[in-house]
């Protein structure tokens, strides 16, 4: 390695043999997963789950309260996990996912060791993983059985989250769904190292999810059901959205929600788009498009899967969510989850959602371009959509969110009841409230 000087602290192979690695919470059964195929090669990954007020009050003395919500609450975790004493702070690394884009994909990184030095934790390694490569951190190497076993992971994380969102509302012994996903999400841990790289495997093993949520007593009494969308962060974590999919589900909702391999095909679709409309580099347009063809073809093998299986509701093939939004809007829109976040809008639509959640960190200019932005012209072409977008922020209040959510509720129950007694749909303006 050269000798010039590094503008961060690398983390070193010698590092791997004693440091724990930090990860922050997003998607709970997804990251599990993630950290056992760390763990089985020889990382001390630790998920973190300080998820109390604690960490927003921590994020808000070290990150101005202009910035990204989602960067404030990732940063007062980590901080907040440092300053527990859990850890030993000269033996301990942090890792940040980043894509390399306008947001905080190049932004976050540096709010955060900005925050590491203001709380005195200035000599601790920030690993930024991102396709582009924008650092390089010798002690955490992506190889090829690596990444398909992280892909694997990602795969059985959207399969419970769907099989989860589809039989919580309709048990009959409350607390079955979750059970037998943190069970299972410990049996697919397991077999992540040992059970090789074959796909048949996979496959039989969400087979076998499908087998085993088909167990469990449910009433199928009609519920509305909603679909949520957004900013990758909000969207998913409840510590980012006030618990959002439990409270849809206590107020007796079904939650649709895309998965977390659609972001990754985005990615890679934005890379492919890159290198048509910008001249962006061959190399990465060639890796992705091998990328994107790989995962959609694996996509499209647990989707048929599914349908084959025919007791559960597939996710959509990205071909079909991209044919969705082309006439909307162009794929070379990237910002803020750029097509991806109104075409999942259409897609949810498309398989008859039409209640839809659109969950936005306030402030978030490009978010509120692509998601806020284009509701009036979805709405205007599909008038049965009922979307409303709520924002989060350290500011704004849950009882404020979860009225306005509750509003678009009682809307979607005047709108059923409408549909059932062949009448027009009606209409709700939403109280703008922050």
């Amino acid at each position: 390695m050269s000798d010039k000087k590094l503008p961060y602290i690398q983390f070193t192979k010698e590092m791997k043999k004693d440091y724990t690695i930090l990860m922050p919470t997003m998607l709970s059964r997804h990251f599990k997963l993630i950290e056992r195929v760390l763990r089985n090669r020889g990382y001390n990954a630790h998920l973190l789950d300080n998820v109390g007020p604690e960490v927003i009050e921590t994020g808000l003395k070290y990150v101005h309260n202009d910035t990204c919500y989602p960067a404030i609450l990732v940063i007062g975790q980590f901080i907040s996990a440092l300053q527990s004493g859990r850890y030993d702070v000269n033996k301990t690394a942090l890792v940040y996912f980043q894509t390399g884009g306008g947001c905080r994909a190049s932004n976050y990184i540096f709010l955060l060791r900005k925050a590491l030095e203001r709380a005195g934790f200035s000599n601790i390694p920030v690993i930024s993983l991102s396709f582009s490569g924008i650092e390089k951190h010798p002690g955490l190497k992506f190889g090829v059985s690596l990444i398909r076993r992280l892909f694997n992971a990602i795969i059985y994380g959207d399969m419970l989250l769907t099989l989860v969102n589809q039989c919580k509302p309709y048990e009959i012994n409350k607390g079955d769904s979750e059970r037998l996903a943190e069970e299972l999400t410990e049996k697919l841990a397991d077999g992540l190292e040992t059970e090789g790289l074959s796909f048949k495997k996979v496959k039989k093993n969400c087979q076998m999810m499908l087998d085993r949520f088909a167990e469990i007593p449910v009433n199928k009494t009609p519920k509305i059901r909603v679909g949520v969308v957004g900013e990758i962060y909000v969207k998913y974590s409840p510590l980012g959205n006030n618990n959002l999919e439990q409270f849809l589900v206590d107020e007796g909702a079904e939650v649709v929600m895309p998965g977390l391999i659609d972001f990754f095909l985005y990615s890679f679709v934005s890379m492919i788009t890159d290198y048509t409309l910008y001249g962006m580099k061959w190399l990465n347009h060639a890796i992705a498009k091998v990328a994107y063809k790989y995962i959609s073809s694996q996509q499209n093998k647990i989707i048929e899967l599914m349908r084959n299986d025919g007791r559960f509701e597939a996710a959509t093939p990205i071909s079909h969510t991209i044919s969705l939004i082309e006439e909307y809007m162009g794929i070379g829109t990237k910002m803020g989850e750029g097509w991806l976040l109104p075409a999942e809008m259409l897609e949810l639509n498309d398989k008859g959602v039409h209640n839809i959640i659109c969950t936005q960190p306030f402030g978030c200019l490009p978010n509120h371009i692509c998601g806020k932005g284009m509701m009036k012209p979805l709405k205007d072409r599909n008038p049965e959509m009922n979307i409303v977008a709520i924002d989060y922020d350290a500011g704004a209040t849950k009882v404020n969110q979860e009225n306005r959510i509750k509003l678009m509720l009682a809307n979607a129950r005047e709108n059923l009841e409408a549909q059932n007694n062949k009448q027009p749909l009606k209409e709700r303006e939403f109280a703008k409230t922050t």
